[in-house]
């Protein structure tokens, strides 16, 4: 193992929202040596525009067709042999939701996982992207080891949300099916890098921007990183930054020695 890295992930909730509470200042205080955003809610670019004040990061970048809704990029220092979007899935890569990077040792997978909505209306289209989202990253983990972050929109266990009793099955991020499509990752050689490190930590990455939960800290875990099972002893660290403001989630990292 040569160097340590230092990969950030952050749901910022609208790029250009986040340039006027400060992204540019965020972004240094961070010090990534890559950054992974999710719901940027914004075209190309728009996203290319904002990176070009940025001095020494490549960018890499995938919007929804419906403009104003989802999208994914990274912004890396250390320059990847490939890139790709998608999962090569038609009906999935509609929403700007899958950036991959290949690097020397390993995959960079940055996603932002379908929300299954208000009264579960999109239950059954998210358990068709968590199939899908596997079956890719099993073809990716064939090759080299798998880092996978973002928001993946699911608590995965009680300890992972504020009200799990009152939220269970009834609350899109926390129903049997997603939880079952986060085990089925786990079941195929993921590990949850935060909860490896640190089992009885009660830290949360999401909070409604209602009820005043970030005050009171009714929140979430839903952010993540998860790397294949033989990457595990190359995570030094796995943190949640949620002093972090300017979204309604704050950003996750990992310290990976590469």
């Amino acid at each position: 193992m040569g160097k340590s890295i230092r990969i950030i992930s952050w749901n910022v909730n609208g790029i250009r929202a986040m340039v006027k509470k400060g992204f540019y200042e965020k972004f240094n205080e961070l010090n990534p040596d890559i950054l992974c955003l999710q719901e940027t809610k914004a075209q190309n670019g728009d996203v290319e525009t904002i990176a070009g004040l940025i001095d020494g990061y490549q960018l890499f970048v995938t919007s929804a067709v419906q403009k104003g809704y989802s999208g994914t990029a990274i912004f890396t220092r250390i320059k990847p042999l490939k890139h790709s979007y998608g999962i090569g899935v038609e009906e999935h890569d509609q929403e700007g939701r899958v950036v991959t990077l290949e690097f020397e040792n390993f995959f960079l997978v940055n996603t932002y996982v379908p929300n299954s909505g208000q009264e579960l209306k999109r239950l059954n289209f998210r358990a068709e992207w968590d199939y899908s989202l596997l079956n890719y990253l099993k073809k990716l983990d064939a090759q080299k080891p798998v880092v996978l972050t973002g928001d993946l929109n699911v608590a995965h266990e009680p300890i992972d949300l504020a009200r799990p009793e009152a939220n269970y099955n009834k609350t899109a991020g926390y129903t049997q099916v997603e939880i079952d499509g986060f085990d089925n990752l786990m079941q195929h050689g993921w590990v949850d890098t935060f909860r490896s490190l640190y089992p009885d930590t009660v830290k949360y990455s999401y909070w409604s921007q209602r009820f005043n939960a970030r005050a009171t800290n009714l929140g979430w875990r839903i952010d993540y990183f998860l790397v294949s099972n033989r990457l595990k002893d190359n995570v030094s660290d796995s943190f949640i930054l949620n002093e972090m403001q300017g979204s309604d989630h704050c950003p996750v990292g990992i310290h990976l020695g590469i």
